[in-house]
């Protein structure tokens, strides 16, 4: 059967889940879910994932969802060390950061995004503007210390935040107060499937801008 992915790539993390796979060179089946359409709702992928959203893996029956779950498994499935480090305290920063992505970033990146998108609010409101820039300046801190988020070299930490910093940068955010920030997100365009990322990330921020517009 080989692996399949439920996957749409407005979606951040789906997108993170996407580039992980094209990294590790891993063939996959990508199958559309149109959350637009509400195709995450179709009795079919209900049996498949009752919480219904993406990304969803199906490998060889195995069914997982949550991003960096999805990440992780597969780089421990196929032995990608250089991905997700078995030295314990490298592995470590690495967990840290994924968490980072999943507890701080896109918690922040939300509050600004969905009020716009779902509940008619038309401005990105100061106060929550300013928490993601506090935020934004703790990544640019780890990348001071280290070229990649996550020490010398690309981890899977780096293409999951690659996914949050795609959106962030998708509504034309003012990164000047963050060079590292610049200097690191230029450097993941040499992930695999970061085109997709780009375009799935575009495609965000069009709809939100949109909903400024009016």
């Amino acid at each position: 059967m080989g692996l399949k992915l439920y996957h749409y790539s407005i979606s951040g993390p789906s997108r993170s889940a996407y580039m992980a796979i094209k990294t590790m060179g891993i063939p996959v089946e990508v199958i559309i879910i149109d959350l637009m359409k509400k195709e995450q709702l179709q009795e079919s992928f209900v049996k498949i994932n009752p919480q219904h959203c993406v990304p969803t893996v199906d490998d060889d029956g195995f069914v997982l969802w949550e991003s960096k779950a999805i990440a992780c498994y597969l780089a421990e499935k196929h032995g990608r060390e250089d991905l997700y480090p078995k030295e314990i305290k490298h592995r470590a920063i690495v967990n840290q950061r994924l968490y980072f992505d999943s507890a701080t970033l896109l918690p922040h990146i939300r509050a600004i995004n969905h009020p716009i998108l779902f509940e008619g609010v038309k401005e990105i409101r100061k106060p929550l503007k300013d928490n993601l820039n506090v935020t934004l300046g703790f990544l640019n801190q780890f990348l001071s210390e280290s070229k990649w988020v996550a020490g010398e070299t690309m981890t899977l930490a780096d293409i999951a935040i690659s996914s949050s910093i795609a959106t962030v940068s998708a509504l034309d955010w003012d990164f000047s107060e963050f060079p590292n920030i610049q200097r690191w997100f230029k450097q993941c365009e040499a992930i695999a499937g970061f085109e997709e990322n780009i375009k799935g990330a575009t495609l965000y921020g069009q709809a939100v801008k949109k909903n400024l517009e009016k």
